[in-house]
C-alpha cells in the first residue's frame, strides 16, 4: 500500500498573544485565521530553520507511530508582527522570523509530565526511549521531559533538539551510525523493558517510503544549507541518514539496552 505523506494546513498569525521563555528559542503562544491557539516555533530563533526541521521530522515520525502529538501546522508570520512589540528581543526575533514558521495546536489545560505523578507502562516507555534514541533526540530528561498529560493521556511535545547532526552534515554517515549515549538520561529509560519488540514493530511500519515521504514535507525556506548545490541535495540527506540509522537500528538499541542496565 502506498504511503501518503502528511498534509500539513498553513495558517496566518493574527495576533501575538505571549512569549514562553523556555530556553533559547523563545517560543510564543499565537492565534490564528482559523481561530485557534498555537505554540509557534520561530525561524528566526537561535537555532534557526534546522530546528524547525527537527521539529517537524520528528513530530510527524511520531504521529506515524502512533504517539499522541498536537497538530503540526506551518505558519506565516508578516512583517508588520514586529513592529508594535516593545520588548526589543521579541521584535528581533519576529523580524528575522518573517515567512514561513512551524507551530503546534495548543493543548489547553495540558500540565508537563511528572514522573513521579505519572505511571508509564513498559511497552509505551519502551516506544518513546526507541524514537528518540532514532532521531538523537537530547531534550527528554526529567530536568525537562517535553512530555504533556492532556485529558489524561501522554503527549510528546519539542523534537527540536532531535537531529543535531545536522548542525555539521560533513559527517553524516558517520554520525549516522553512532550510539546515542546521551539515552542513558533519558527520563523513562529505566521503564524501558521491552525495546527489541518495539524495534521489530517501529522498523516494519518506518520503512523507506515513509521516511522520503515525511521527509519530502520540508519546505524549501527552511533548506538554507549552503554546503548543498540544491534544497533537494539537503533534503535527500536527511532521509538517507535515517534509512540508514534504522537498517542499524542495532547500534543504538543496545546502547539503550546498557545504560538501561547500568540503572536498574
Amino acid at each position: 500500500m502506498t504511503y501518503i505523506p502528511p498534509q500539513l494546513r498553513t495558517v496566518n498569525v493574527t495576533r501575538y498573544v505571549t512569549p514562553l521563555r523556555e530556553g533559547g528559542s523563545l517560543p510564543a503562544i499565537a492565534e490564528a485565521d482559523d481561530g485557534f491557539l498555537y505554540v509557534l516555533k520561530f525561524r528566526g530563533a537561535g537555532q534557526g530553520p534546522k530546528a524547525l526541521i527537527a521539529e517537524l521530522i520528528g513530530g510527524e515520525i511520531a504521529r506515524t507511530l502512533g504517539f499522541k502529538m498536537p497538530e503540526l501546522v506551518f505558519v506565516n508570520l508578516d512583517e508588520a508582527f514586529g513592529r508594535t512589540e516593545a520588548d526589543e528581543e521579541i521584535q528581533d526575533l519576529l523580524k528575522f522570523s518573517v515567512g514561513l514558521n512551524l507551530a503546534l495546536h495548543y493543548l489547553q489545560g495540558a500540565i508537563t509530565f511528572d514522573p513521579t505523578v505519572t505511571v508509564v507502562e513498559p511497552k509505551l516507555a519502551s516506544q518513546i526511549v526507541w524514537l528518540d534514541a532514532l532521531l538523537t533526540n537530547v531534550d527528554r530528561t526529567a530536568r525537562n521531559t517535553n512530555m504533556l498529560m492532556w485529558h489524561k493521556e501522554l503527549w510528546l511535545i519539542d523534537h527540536g533538539a532531535a537531529l543535531y547532526f545536522h548542525h555539521s552534515m560533513d559527517n553524516w554517515e558517520e554520525q549516522a551510525l553512532r550510539p546515542f549515549v546521551q539515552i542513558k538520561d533519558h527520563v523513562l529509560l529505566r521503564k524501558a523493558s521491552e525495546l527489541e519488540q518495539v524495534d521489530a514493530e517501529f522498523k516494519a511500519i518506518l520503512t523507506p517510503e515513509v521516511i522520503n515521504a515525511i521527509v519530502s514535507i520540508i519546505p524549501d525556506a527552511w533548506l538554507v544549507d549552503r554546503s548543498f548545490e540544491t534544497e533537494g541535495d539537503q533534503r535527500q540527506v536527511y532521509a538517507q541518514f535515517l534509512n540508514k540509522r534504522l537498517a542499524n537500528s542495532d547500534i543504538f538499541l543496545k546502547e539503550a539496552q546498557h545504560a538501561r542496565s547500568q540503572l536498574i
